[in-house]
């Protein structure tokens, strides 16, 4: 299978949902919380976004912010979660 840019930000996308428990672990394992995992994993797309800025073509700009949109605000509810 041939690995372009949607699915490289789709994988490290579900590594993060997989930190936050939002998805089990593909692996059949029980997923493990790990909230600075997953805050690591979104400073990387960001990064990835900011490096790449200019670069993209539409689709894999579109795909990149909605990525972290959806990653940011889950790890904004988890966050808020684990400290209650």
């Amino acid at each position: 299978m041939k690995i372009d840019f949607q699915t490289f930000v789709l994988s490290l996308a579900s590594s993060a949902m997989v930190h936050l428990g939002r998805v089990p672990d593909p692996t059949g394992q029980h997923s493990q919380f790990n909230l600075e995992m997953a805050r690591q994993t979104v400073d990387i797309l960001a990064m990835l976004r900011d490096k790449t800025h200019g670069n993209l073509d539409p689709t894999e700009a579109a795909v990149l912010d909605r990525v972290l949109h959806d990653l940011r605000l889950a790890f904004v509810e988890e966050s808020r979660s684990s400290a209650s």
